[in-house]
């Protein structure tokens, strides 16, 4: 299968590509940056600038899925410039996809799959979220993923399939929150953020990867959430990392009003609380490789 991936160079990007060309996939992706367009036997780059609606058609060619993961990262601090790049970031890349595509006569593109996040639900202590869960957050982050999903769906307007996938919070080795929290651990001042009760739903890179590729081969379509089977509170899952690191973890909790001082409006990333469930993309017969959190903090940390 002939795959176009957008945001091949971010942290799920690279993962993903380097799984497809673990199961013989041939990987087209489209970059900002002329220098970093390569090509080889199983890869290919392409030259875009989406903020322009500039795209160098030729992407398409032979290309059987697309598989966008554009956006810029939102954990940095949030001015009202960089809050405009987060949002435009996500509709821009869509859009550019989408006009190319509906202007080309022929094209051999069967599926749209596109990243999301679970930022769409209320935050939340008690409440467990589902796919069917109607309730939508109305903070920035929830308008940013609800626009993200309206410019997803667009592609279904050229009976083009389309699967969103909701992630929560990914746990990489090479970056991304997680290497982030677990920063203040290393150095033996580890302490949960706020009241540390509420939820976050995370999942391990490589379950997202396979996620990916899961939905792209067995033609699966829709809305599905992409977290792990057991969310964490920020508690657990500090104390957690320091059991893990074998580091101390008894400092009091970290208060909200120093995070807001230090961080702004971005500090909501930590206290916003989603317990987000995964059954219905197990019910598709995905099976994930890290279900339990120690065993994926393990598994990341000992690399």
């Amino acid at each position: 299968m002939k795959i176009l991936i957008c945001g091949a160079t971010g942290l799920i990007g690279s993962a993903l590509t380097e799984l497809c060309l673990q199961e013989n996939h041939e990987v087209q992706y489209l970059t900002t940056r002329k220098s970093k367009i390569q090509q080889s036997a199983q890869t290919k780059g392409f030259y875009w600038n989406p903020a322009e609606g500039e795209i160098d058609r030729a992407c398409f060619e032979g290309v059987d899925a697309i598989i966008n993961l554009s956006g810029a990262n939102i954990a940095k601090r949030w001015t009202q410039a960089y809050k405009e790049e987060i949002m435009n970031s996500r509709i821009d890349t869509a859009n550019v996809l989408f006009k190319a595509l509906r202007n080309m006569e022929n094209h051999t593109v069967k599926h749209y799959i596109s990243a999301s996040g679970t930022a769409i639900y209320p935050s939340s202590f008690t409440e467990k979220y589902t796919e069917a869960t109607e309730k939508e957050s109305t903070d920035f982050l929830g308008s940013v993923v609800k626009q993200w999903e309206l410019h997803a769906n667009q592609f279904k307007s050229l009976e083009i399939p389309v699967t969103i996938l909701r992630t929560g919070l990914v746990f990489s080795s090479k970056g991304g929150a997680l290497a982030e929290m677990a920063k203040p651990v290393k150095y033996g001042v580890g302490a949960a953020i706020g009241s540390g009760k509420q939820w976050q739903s995370w999942i391990h890179i490589d379950d997202i990867t396979k996620m990916y590729l899961h939905v792209l081969t067995n033609k699966i379509t829709g809305l599905y959430n992409g977290v792990g089977p057991n969310p964490t509170t920020n508690k657990l899952l500090t104390k957690e990392i320091a059991s893990v690191l074998k580091k101390p973890f008894f400092l009091p909790n970290v208060p909200k009003f120093i995070m807001k001082l230090i961080l702004g409006e971005m500090s909501t990333l930590l206290f916003s609380s989603q317990q987000v469930s995964s059954e219905k993309i197990k019910n598709t017969g995905f099976k994930f490789q890290f279900p339990e959190l120690t065993a994926a903090l393990e598994d990341i940390f000992k690399k």
